[in-house]
């Protein structure tokens, strides 16, 4: 039985290795290969692969969003993200997405057909020292909106340009970016917002 994948990196040749390799496998066909993650969605409508791996770095929509839409849709095609940020907490909420599996990309070609395979038997892969930092790191400390005001704020943003992005008074922001300061350690908004992405928290 052929398993017929998707695949979706925003790095066209990144993608055009994985497409390679897995090709070699005699049970794997990929049948679609998508640039954002804003075309994974019309692709597993239209194709209906049985695995899709998602990059988590992505334009217009990440990985994570694309995992959960994918999900959401009840198609039956199941995710493996395979991304280069192997961070803890973009393994929590790939999985808190419902994706069924998550490696890193230096994975040897053999265990990430493996991989492909089990996901698609029902199991869930996890790259095991993904899965050990994840404990030891916990959650994200940061409430949903701290998150949004960081992620506003990654770009170095004044604090009255991310009020407007998020339709926010300037205090509210001060507030979140304060509280955001306090969680991670920092010692102002710039050092908050490397410790989040460090911990794939945004």
């Amino acid at each position: 039985m052929t398993i017929r994948l998707l695949l979706a990196d925003d790095q066209a040749l990144v993608r055009g290795a994985l497409a390679a390799l897995l090709s070699l496998e005699h049970d794997l066909e990929v049948v679609a290969e998508v640039g954002s993650g804003a075309d994974v969605l019309d692709a597993v409508r239209e194709l209906r692969p049985d695995v899709a791996l998602l990059d988590i770095e992505m334009p217009g929509l990440d990985g994570i969003e694309a995992t959960r839409a994918v999900v959401a849709a009840g198609l039956g095609t199941r995710v493996l993200v395979v991304t280069t940020f192997g961070r803890p907490g973009y393994l929590r909420r790939a999985l808190q997405a419902g994706a069924s599996g998550f490696v890193v990309k230096d994975v040897p070609a053999t265990q990430l057909a493996d991989a492909v395979r089990r996901v698609h038997a029902g199991l869930r892969v996890v790259d095991p020292t993904l899965a050990a930092d994840s404990l030891v790191t916990g959650d994200s400390p940061l409430t949903e909106r701290e998150t949004d005001v960081l992620r506003a704020a990654r770009d170095g943003a004044s604090v009255a340009v991310v009020a407007q992005r998020l339709h926010l008074s300037q205090g509210t922001v001060r507030n979140h970016l304060s509280a955001a300061i306090g969680k991670t350690g920092g010692e102002n908004r710039a050092a908050a917002v490397r410790v989040a992405e460090a911990n794939g928290w945004l």
